[in-house]
């Protein structure tokens, strides 16, 4: 009889020992999963953000004042508040944070001393290879994020 109950503790500590691994695993595959929806989610901010950017940087090239000749910002503030002008102008509603590393921290792609372009320090590879709209096709089959260049072509 004591042998029989043995054998039963025995396989009651083995299906506990079965289950705990089961849950584990389940944990682990939900806490991936998580990280990579908030990873997707933080990708399609930066395709926001970074687009925002670009449209500012064009929106001040192109926004001339009287008797000046076009010109490039020399900050991410010249874009918040265009000095310009008599009554200063706003490209860019806020500074957007890079989404991929907190932290407003973009890396600028400069032409003749002004901004023309950012992108992000991240070097992570992105989740979206392909189906990118004009102007950014070029971001097909990147291998970081920081390949991601949002451009004005001038």
């Amino acid at each position: 009889m004591a042998h029989r109950r043995n054998a039963q503790s025995g396989v009651a500590l083995m299906g506990a020992l079965v289950f705990l691994l089961l849950l584990t695993l389940l944990g682990g595959l939900i806490v991936e999963s998580a990280q990579t929806q908030k990873r997707r989610s933080d990708e399609e901010q930066l395709l926001f953000a970074g687009d925002q950017i670009r449209r500012a940087i064009l929106s001040y090239y192109n926004t001339v004042p009287t008797g000046r000749g076009r010109s490039l910002p020399d900050s991410l503030d010249s874009l918040l508040e265009d000095r310009r002008f008599p009554t200063p102008m706003r490209h860019l509603r806020r500074l957007y944070p890079d989404p991929m590393t907190g932290n407003a921290d973009w890396e600028f792609v400069r032409e003749g001393g002004g901004i023309v372009g950012v992108h992000s320090r991240a070097s992570q590879k992105p989740f979206k290879q392909a189906e990118f709209s004009t102007p950014y096709e070029t971001f097909s089959g990147a291998t970081s994020y920081e390949s991601w260049v949002f451009r004005i072509q001038r």
